[in-house]
C-alpha cells in the first residue's frame, strides 16, 4: 500500500512539475486522455521529418485497432472525412477557439487489413459534422488508415489554436498524469477509512490516573 502512496506522490510531483504555457494552459486545463492510458504507448515526436518534407506536427497515440478513442474536451465535430495522408480522421471544435484531430481512424473489417469497413466501425453512433460530443465520450477507435499503413495501428493527435498546431505532448502527459493520479486515489484512499463500533460514551477510561 505504501507503494501506491509514495506511486501518488510521484504522479503529483510529475504534475506540478509540467511545464505551463500560459493562454494554451488554460484552453487545455480540462482536457483528458484521449485513449485507454493502460493500452497507450506514446512519445515526443514533434518536429520530427516525414515523408515529402513534412514534419510531424502531433503525438502518435500506439495502440491495438478498435482501441476505443475519446473527446478531450466537449465541443462540436466539424471535420469528419477521408485523406490520402490521414485516413479516416475527425476534428472537433472547442470554446476558446480551439481544435483537437483525431486521424488515422479504423477502416478495416475485424481480423482484417481491408481498408473497406462502414463507417460505423471508424466514428462512434451519432458522430457526424455538427454533432455536440461531451467530454470523455467515445467519437472512434483507432486504426492504420491513410499512410499508417504498416507503420502500426495508432491516433495521430493533434492540438490547434487559431489555425495552427501546437505540441499536444505536453498536455497528453498532463492529462495522463491526473487521470492516472485518480486512479490510485480511488485504489489508495479506501484502505485509509477507519471502520468499527464507536466507543460506548458510558464507559469511563483512566489514563494515568484521570478518569474522563
Amino acid at each position: 500500500m505504501f507503494r501506491r502512496v509514495l506511486a501518488l506522490v510521484g504522479l503529483a510531483a510529475l504534475f506540478l512539475s509540467l511545464p505551463a504555457f500560459a493562454q494554451d494552459d488554460d484552453l487545455f486545463s480540462d482536457m483528458v486522455f484521449p485513449q485507454d492510458v493502460e493500452a497507450t504507448e506514446y512519445v515526443d515526436s514533434w518536429g520530427s521529418l516525414r515523408s515529402g518534407g513534412r514534419s510531424h506536427e502531433g503525438t502518435d497515440l500506439m495502440a491495438e485497432k478498435m482501441t476505443p478513442v475519446f473527446a478531450v474536451d466537449d465541443g462540436v465535430v466539424t471535420i469528419q472525412q477521408t485523406h490520402a495522408l490521414a485516413g479516416r480522421y475527425l476534428v472537433i471544435e472547442h470554446e476558446g477557439g480551439w481544435e483537437s484531430w483525431y486521424v488515422h481512424l479504423n477502416n478495416d473489417n475485424e481480423g482484417t487489413d481491408d481498408g473497406s469497413a462502414p463507417m460505423d466501425l471508424t466514428y462512434a453512433e451519432a458522430v457526424e459534422i455538427g454533432a455536440t460530443v461531451k467530454r470523455g465520450e467515445l467519437v472512434g477507435w483507432v486504426g492504420d488508415s491513410g499512410n499508417a499503413e504498416g507503420s502500426g495501428s495508432h491516433t495521430h493527435f493533434e492540438l490547434h489554436i487559431d489555425g495552427v498546431s501546437v505540441n499536444p505532448y505536453p498536455y497528453l502527459r498532463r492529462a495522463e498524469a491526473a487521470e492516472t493520479a485518480l486512479t490510485v486515489m480511488d485504489e489508495v484512499l479506501p484502505a485509509f477509512v477507519i471502520t468499527g463500533e464507536p466507543a460506548d460514551p458510558g464507559v469511563n477510561t483512566e489514563i494515568q490516573g484521570v478518569t474522563e
